[in-house]
Parts: C-alpha cells; structure tokens; sequence
C-alpha cells in the first residue's frame, strides 16, 4: 500500500507537487501507471517513493514504511529501475551484475552464480550471462537491469520511463514483466510516455503541473489524455 497525504515538493521557486493526497492499493491496483508530459512531476512523484527525494510537507508512507524515516527498510522492500540502466549495471559481465544483487537476499553466496544464470534465462538474456554487458544493446541491458533489480525480492518495484528507446518487441517484453512480476513483488508504479504500457495498467494517473488531472481505468484517462495532447 502506498500512502500520500498532503504531500509538496518544491525545487527552488518552483512547486513540483502540489499537496498530493492519494493511495495506490495493490489488491486493486497491482500495477500503476504515471503519465503526463515532460516536467509535470511524474519522475518526481516515483522518486519520492524511493527516498529519492524528499517531501517539502506531508506524509508518505510505503509498504508501511516512511521513506525519509525509515529509508534503509525501505530499500530492502522496494526495487528502482532507471531510464538509464547504464546507471544501474556496475559488473563487468551479466551474470556478476545479478549475483551481485543476490547478496541482498537470503541466497547463499554459493549459490549466487547458478541463481544468477536461471534468472538471466527466465528473462531471455541466458545467451549473455558471460559477455560484456556493454555488448548488450539497449533492450538488453534494459532487461538485465530489471532482472538485476528483481534479484533482490523486492516488494514494490519503481520504473522510470522503462521503455525508453525500446525497440516494441522488447518494450512488449518488458511490460510482460511488468503486468505479471514474480514473487514477492505486489505492486508496481511506472512513469511512462509509452501510453502502450500504461494501457496495460490495472489504474492510471495523469499527472500535469504537479497535480492529478486524470485517475481511473486505462482506457478512460489514456483517451482523455489523448485528447487534450490533441
């Protein structure tokens, strides 16, 4: 369950939020979407989930927990995946990037390269497990950082804008993932541009000016944004 109430960001001068009420329930809302146009608070609301950034006023409470008072919980329970997953893989090799997130779990060390390689060929990626990351290409690596995020067994993934350059084959592969994650996963908020994926949503908030201009079912706020996008 997330929770915000009353919740302000500002940058400077500027309101980027404006006093935000909302709760996103995973029994009813397994996965959320974010749209909106460029600077109307959507990366900003998906940040403020993960501790990222930092409330000006209000309370934010996810999975139970307070991002500024309880951040290193949280971050056991919550995954974040970047526009950029160059930002996100830091091993040389595909298999040392998720066995690297093992560590975070209760797998023994031991086991962490043979977990690592089932999880790369769950995720398609088996081929790569010990090559370059950096021969991957953009689709690849946008899988490898949501496999390697999903290594940890988090409770609520985050995504930023996930399909990002993604060819449609592989941005169709990444909502797969998205719509049904794997346990423990229970819920999951995207900020996105791909009106596709967020189609896919079970609720979608249309974010503009740092307000909520649209919340519903996919179809009824994508078409209202649609339309005001002319």
């Amino acid at each position: 369950m997330i929770r915000l109430a009353g919740v302000r960001v500002e940058a400077g001068e500027r309101t980027v939020l404006h006093h935000l009420d909302l709760e996103i329930d995973p029994a009813s809302s397994p996965m959320t979407a974010l749209i909106g146009p460029n600077g109307s608070g959507k990366s900003t609301l998906l940040r403020l989930l993960d501790g990222l950034v930092l409330a000006n006023t209000g309370r934010i409470t996810v999975d139970g927990l307070d991002p500024e008072r309880e951040l290193k919980a949280l971050r056991r329970r919550v995954g974040f995946v970047f526009t950029d997953p160059d930002a996100q893989l830091v091993m040389p090799t595909a298999v040392e990037d998720v066995a690297l997130s093992l560590r975070r779990t209760e797998v023994p060390r031991r086991h962490h390269d043979v977990r690592a390689r089932e999880l790369l060929a769950a995720a398609g990626l088996g081929a790569l497990a010990d090559r370059s990351v950096r021969e991957a290409s953009s689709g690849q690596r946008q899988l490898l950082a949501l496999t390697s995020v999903l290594a940890t067994g988090p409770r609520v993934l985050l995504c930023d804008e996930p399909t990002t350059l993604l060819d449609l084959r592989t941005a169709r592969r990444v909502g797969d993932v998205l719509r049904d994650p794997p346990a423990p996963v229970a819920q999951v908020v995207v900020a996105t541009h791909d009106l596709d994926l967020a189609g896919r949503a079970d609720r979608v908030l249309w974010i503009e000016d740092g307000r909520v201009r649209g919340d519903g079912g996919p179809a009824e706020v994508v078409a209202a944004y649609r339309r005001a996008a002319g």
